[in-house]
């Protein structure tokens, strides 16, 4: 294992802990305004769960590697993300912008995991990548889950819309 590949892991496992605070703020607003697409809430209400689950394990990766969870980034992160989900908070489609904008990150947080698998590997850190694979996975089925509701969740939005019923949220 050599130095610079360590504290390459350690880095980028510190830019997951603070994506992950991102991911649950701009989820737990996004969630928080939804009325009217049940089973879109309550499928963010569950990736919420799993994210606050997936920083913390990520938080032991980092401490089990010797480093200290990144405050400022994830300070950061979460007034992006806040300020984000206002700006979303007042599209006029902002349940089909909302759908689209969560598959796009969910990616994010893929290609994340996928390089952080490669990266544990290669420095013999056999539990972070199990951990990462872990989470490769949960955030592979939430990238389906979208990607599969996407269009009756669009189809839905735009009944309400057209029988001038508020399909907003």
């Amino acid at each position: 294992m050599t130095t610079h590949n360590h504290e390459r892991l350690l880095s980028w496992l510190q830019d997951a802990y603070a994506m992950e605070q991102e991911a649950e703020t701009m989820m737990a607003a996004m969630a928080s305004r939804i009325e009217h697409y049940p089973e879109l809430r309550t499928r963010i209400e569950q990736h919420i769960e799993e994210t606050r689950q997936q920083a913390s394990q990520v938080a032991a990766c980092i401490e089990q590697l010797g480093g200290s969870l990144p405050t400022a980034k994830s300070t950061i992160a979460k007034g992006m993300a806040a300020i984000h989900a206002a700006g979303n908070a007042m599209m006029s489609d902002e349940v089909a912008k909302g759908i689209g904008i969560s598959y796009a990150f969910e990616h994010m947080e893929i290609a994340t995991y996928r390089a952080l698998v490669v990266a544990a590997r290669r420095v013999g850190q056999d539990e972070v990548e199990r951990v990462c694979q872990a989470i490769l996975e949960q955030e592979q089925a939430m990238a389906d889950w979208l990607f599969e509701r996407q269009p009756q969740l669009i189809e839905a939005f735009l009944e309400r819309e057209q029988a001038d019923l508020q399909a907003k949220r």
